[in-house]
């Protein structure tokens, strides 16, 4: 049976053309600051950004892992959206290798400016010092919402009243920038750090990279190379993602258009909510009155469809560029089959 994938954005295979752009990379030793691959990558991302310059690194977590040590200090609080990847998709890296503990701000994973005051700790001796402000856009756990800009905005300002420093999680920037009309470089504007990821959404097998000041990424090197994520000849991993870059980032607007027809045609199934506001860009959330989530996925998968149980009540399905309209039409209605199966167990 034909297996539809949409667990995420990450399952993709590169294309032939994105291999034979590996296979031609020219190389050298980026320890050494050597590889002109990855050199042109690391400039070009920072351009997009509007940042001074920017790091390759193998994974999003190690951007964001990154940042956090950058920005903070051990015993130090960082305020988080609710469901952020930081804190749930990280193994406890903010604990284990910069001591930080995490509070959030708000409800759903977005959150304002009043509601980041809300969570502040005074200066005090019996306090943690809140330090940093990381916001996730889009936000995965959220169904893929982007983060308005005027509240972006607004949480900045507040946070540099209170002298904190603001990370941003752009691992789907591109999708955010697709769905909002702006520029990468406008939704980044702002922030100490910044984190991206080529292999969501993009299509890149491997790679992330952190931007910031010159000051900060001369810092983060030294971290990346403690952290164990120096690499040698990575230009072959870089010319993925400049491949990627170039050629998959406008097509993003396919993967909404099929989050969409697929929030349509799941959510109508019995049983089965999709709140049609929330589906933004590539991830749509499907919900339940009762514990289904992880019969739906097996359901699913027995029908062909793979895709996550991210809550007892929640299955998470995620549109890319290796499935095309009509193969994601066909995904959402089998899931729906399966969704009608289990319900009608349930009941």
């Amino acid at each position: 049976m034909a297996q539809f994938d949409l667990r995420s954005d990450t399952v993709t295979k590169p294309s032939l053309e994105m291999r034979q752009a590996m296979a031609r990379a020219e190389v050298g030793d980026d320890v050494y600051g050597e590889d002109p691959t990855v050199i042109r990558l690391e400039e070009w991302t920072a351009e997009l950004l509007g940042k001074e310059r920017a790091l390759f690194v193998p994974s999003g977590t190690m951007g964001n892992q990154l940042a956090l040590k950058l920005l903070s200090r051990p015993g130090d609080e960082v305020v988080i959206g609710e469901g952020a990847h930081v804190a749930w998709y990280e193994a406890g890296a903010g604990a284990a290798l910069s001591g930080v503990q995490f509070v959030v701000a708000g409800a759903g994973g977005l959150f304002d400016d009043v509601e980041l005051e809300a969570v502040i700790k005074p200066r005090a001796d019996y306090s943690p010092r809140t330090s940093v402000v990381a916001l996730e856009n889009t936000h995965n756990r959220s169904g893929g919402r982007v983060f308005p800009l005027p509240a972006m905005a607004r949480i900045m300002t507040r946070a540099q009243a209170h002298g904190l420093l603001c990370h941003l999680d752009g691992a789907r920037i591109w999708n955010a920038a697709i769905a909002s009309g702006m520029r990468p470089a406008k939704i980044a504007a702002g922030f100490d750090t910044v984190s991206v990821c080529f292999s969501k959404g993009l299509g890149a097998p491997v790679g992330s990279a952190l931007a910031a000041s010159s000051e900060r990424i001369l810092e983060a090197r030294r971290y990346r190379r403690m952290l164990g994520g120096a690499m040698r000849q990575s230009g072959v991993l870089a010319a993925a993602a400049l491949y990627a870059l170039e050629h998959n980032r406008e097509r993003l607007a396919e993967d909404h258009r099929n989050a969409r027809i697929l929030a349509e045609i799941a959510g109508a199934a019995p049983g089965a909510t999709v709140d049609l506001q929330t589906v933004e860009t590539n991830i749509v959330n499907i919900r339940f009155e009762s514990d289904i989530a992880q019969a739906v996925a097996m359901a699913a998968k027995g029908f062909g469809v793979l895709l996550s149980a991210t809550g007892p009540r929640t299955v998470r399905a995620v549109t890319h560029l290796d499935l095309s309209a009509a193969e994601v039409k066909t995904s959402a209605e089998l899931l729906a089959g399966a969704i009608a199966q289990v319900s009608s167990v349930a009941r």
